[in-house]
């Protein structure tokens, strides 16, 4: 029977594939004579060695591994030395590329927020979650002696703005001037 998984929910860079949902089921689902179809082997995870821990327990248990784009069939079927170190080496390029692109590509990622910090017109920071009239608001109930937590119900802002408002009054001015609130 054919089943998709998809894993959507944790990232291969922090996690291995066996430490998240979708990967636990993966390993607890295949078994020997089974096809595992991905769309390139660098979504089992972004590390060599998950990658290659990954490859090595679906090939040693007799999973058939299978990429779409690649179109590549990695197995345990050949018993011929020669043929299983050139398997084991295309499996450690492929593992090995798909670190090295994670690598970069956060590297690229952390230099574009440096050169978008560099310049204050393209990087305003997070937006905040309150507007002007919020502020004035919870400003006005804090002078009325409200506890955080009362201006948080009828303000329906998180009870933590509140306290972020009452405590940081300038960072939270140097917010709404930066996103022309």
């Amino acid at each position: 029977m054919d089943e998709v998984l998809a894993d959507y929910g944790a990232s291969g860079v922090k996690f291995r594939l066996a430490e998240r949902p979708e990967g636990r089921r993966l390993f607890d689902k295949h078994r020997s004579g089974d096809t595992l179809v991905v769309r390139r082997l660098d979504r089992l995870g972004r590390s060599y060695q998950d990658v290659v821990d990954c490859m090595r327990h679906f090939v040693r248990g007799g999973v058939i591994v299978r990429t779409v784009i690649n179109n590549m069939t990695f197995d345990g079927a050949t018993t011929d030395p020669v043929q299983q170190a050139v398997r084991d080496a295309m499996i450690a390029f492929l593992a090995a590329t798909a670190q090295a692109q994670a690598e970069a590509t956060k590297i690229a990622q952390q230099a574009g927020i440096a050169a978008a910090k560099d310049d204050p017109r393209k990087y305003a920071g997070r937006k905040p979650s309150y507007r002007r009239a919020a502020v004035e608001a919870v400003r006005g109930l804090l002078l009325q002696g409200q506890g955080a937590s009362a201006i948080a119900k009828a303000t329906r802002l998180s009870r933590q703005t509140v306290v972020r408002i009452q405590q940081d009054s300038g960072t939270v001015e140097q917010a709404l001037a930066r996103w022309g609130m």
